[in-house]
């Protein structure tokens, strides 16, 4: 098995939104060659030439500095409906939306992107006939990107599971069917990026907030997971330092053992971690960020060196 641990860009968002300042902390400051590039940093809904520039700019401090961008996602800002917007023309609208977003992660150099697969409305969700019409619309669109994508040379799309129906993919099951769905008619594969602090804490399967249970079910379609401190709460994006270790469930030579029974291969790590801006949280940013590699990087060492202890 092969771990890579990298991280999801989401941090620098409204904080770091300079590349040369994002950039110099992946690299310089965590010590880290891997990134999960968010559209919140370069939203393709700005002007093309603009766009243009700063996807060159972005390009060339990465080379620059030696991180790779593997990966792209929607993010904070644009956790939206999307593609499971009741409105059709809004629907349309965010399909061209990730067509631009994929071809700007591909001249990053990203070999894959992709978020949420879209979240209904109340009103959808509500209604068993119109959630299923909607779900359909999903479908149908993410099938329409996978042509755009593979054309542009993607390797894959990816959705992330949620955690309530509305968001979808919030149960083992509820993935399954969506990945089953999504092998139709698609020109690339659909993937999953898992989260470690995902799925239904209203499911009556203990399995569906078990990370262990996720892995073991989709390890073989998950190129990619994010990771950060699981409370029972499941109510944050939490860093990996003493304070929430002490009560939190992710323990890296745990994750990374039922990853290696359950025949990942390859796999990349992507820590993402939330803080609020609120004091004191908006200054522990960056040193929380290293305390968490830090908390990390031994556990995966070992696991590519196949020296896991026993635990």
């Amino acid at each position: 098995m092969r771990v890579t641990l990298g991280i999801n860009t989401g941090f620098a968002t409204n904080r770091f939104p300079e590349p040369e300042d994002w950039v110099s902390i992946v690299a310089d400051e965590l010590g880290l060659d891997t990134v999960q590039f968010t559209a919140d940093l370069l939203n393709p809904f700005l002007p093309e030439d603009l766009v243009a520039r700063e996807t060159v700019r972005i390009r060339g401090l990465c080379d620059k500095k030696g991180v790779r961008v593997e990966t792209t996602f929607t993010s904070a800002f644009t956790r939206v409906n999307h593609v499971l917007h009741p409105n059709p023309d809004i629907r349309r609208a965010w399909i061209e939306w990730f067509k631009r977003f994929f071809k700007l992660s591909r001249e990053l150099g990203a070999e894959a992107g992709g978020g949420h697969f879209g979240i209904l409305s109340v009103r959808d969700n509500a209604d068993p006939q119109r959630r299923a019409h909607r779900i359909e619309d999903g479908v149908s669109a993410w099938r329409e990107l996978s042509h755009f994508a593979a054309g542009i040379g993607m390797q894959y799309l990816m959705f992330e599971p949620m955690s309530i129906p509305r968001e979808i993919a919030e149960t083992i099951p509820a993935t399954q069917e969506i990945l089953d769905r999504c092998s139709e008619g698609f020109a690339i594969p659909m993937r999953l990026c898992l989260d470690v602090d995902h799925g239904d804490l209203h499911s009556p399967d203990p399995r569906d907030t078990d990370p262990h249970a996720w892995i073991r079910a989709f390890a073989r379609v998950s190129p990619c997971i994010h990771i950060k401190q699981s409370l029972h709460d499941k109510g944050g994006h939490y860093p990996f330092t003493p304070q929430y270790n002490a009560e939190g469930k992710i323990v890296p030579e745990q994750i990374l053992r039922t990853m290696r029974d359950a025949g990942m291969e390859k796999c990349t790590l992507l820590l993402e971690i939330s803080h609020r801006e609120r004091w004191p949280f908006d200054d522990r940013v960056v040193s929380d960020l290293k305390q968490s590699v830090a908390y990390w990087r031994p556990a995966i060492a070992a696991a590519n060196a196949e020296r896991l202890a026993p635990i």
